[in-house]
């Protein structure tokens, strides 16, 4: 392994973090138009080199200065990061015949995050098409999870002899139900149900409202040329939204905790450990989850819950990678 190698794992994983989290701050400020065409912002790449001939070009989108300097920001540090994970691929493969020297994953992520690109790039070319942003926001999330991986057997390959592994059922299914709740999420916000149910624990004072329409909330694809800024469901499309998410956090909150306690109850003091970061992290995403429909959707409360949905995932991919050596 090169010293460089691990250092931009590192560093790749943390952007990785922020990316996740500066894409939710983008969402949840209604940002995701704020440059109305790709690459650039009404055709420059600095918001404020837009000028009124830049603007006039797309009549529909007034230039909000504020809205366009998210969106570019989060353009900037995607392609860094972007370029990061190109080196680390390309240092993969030079390293290839090193003991331990990864190379399928490395090149896996180098995949998935170019396929990011278009993700990205159809958002706003598709005008915020809901089935769009939430495959953008789990490609972000397994970006993270595979760097997150790498880093990881890094770590682990440099300060001791590779070790058997054997395939943790127990935390795959867990992972596998983690990365369900987080598309959940992802529909609840591309279709800006977040407070479609503005009371807890009922929902408009129901339990479960017999007004809630599933069969339209879940409408994957509408066809091209629909501006879903600000979403175009009524009401009950909502409601059945934000109900799914609700009865899939409980599920995946018992899940996750039956998991977590099968693997807290060996004798493997890692394993504990590991079981540990996901309970933290979990309770903390229980909390701000309760938090963003209480509070009425605070942009820092609701921003941070994307952040530790994130870390949720990366300590599961902790306890898969820790199972699958024990």
């Amino acid at each position: 392994m090169t010293v460089w190698y691990s250092r931009l794992l590192w560093f790749a994983t943390c952007l990785a973090l922020f990316v996740v989290v500066l894409g939710a701050a983008v969402r949840l400020n209604d940002a995701g138009l704020g440059c109305p065409d790709w690459p650039g912002c009404y055709g420059e790449l600095i918001p404020t080199a837009i000028d009124e001939a830049d603007a006039a070009n797309w009549p529909e989108r007034p230039v909000e200065v504020n809205k366009a300097w998210y969106e570019m920001v989060h353009r900037y540090v995607a392609t860094t990061l972007g370029f990061s994970i190109v080196l680390i691929a390309l240092l993969a493969w030079r390293n290839r015949n090193q003991a331990g020297q990864a190379v399928k994953v490395p090149l896996l992520t180098l995949g998935v995050v170019i396929f990011q690109g278009l993700l990205g790039m159809w958002t706003v070319t598709l005008l915020l098409k809901p089935v769009i942003v939430m495959g953008h926001l789990l490609g972000g999330m397994t970006t993270l999870s595979l760097l997150g991986w790498l880093l990881l057997e890094d770590r682990r390959n440099n300060r001791s002899q590779p070790e058997p592994r054997i395939i943790p059922w127990a935390a795959m299914a867990g992972l596998v139900v983690l990365v369900c709740q987080i598309a959940l999420g992802g529909w609840v916000s591309s279709n800006y149900a977040a407070l479609a149910c503005p009371d807890l624990p009922t929902c408009l004072g129901q339990w479960w409202p017999e007004q809630a329409d599933f069969q339209e909330g879940f409408v994957m694809w509408r066809g091209l040329g629909v501006d879903y800024e600000f979403g175009i469901l009524e009401a009950p499309a909502r409601v059945a939204i934000h109900l799914a998410h609700r009865a899939g956090a409980i599920t995946a909150a018992l899940v996750l905790l039956l998991v977590t306690f099968s693997y807290w109850r060996t004798a493997n003091p890692k394993l504990r450990t590991a079981s540990l970061f996901v309970w933290l992290a979990l309770t903390t995403q229980i909390g701000l989850g309760l938090a963003t429909v209480w509070f009425g959707l605070p942009l820092l409360v609701a921003t941070a819950h994307n952040g530790v949905a994130a870390l949720l995932l990366l300590s599961m991919v902790n306890l898969n990678n820790t199972a699958s050596r024990a």
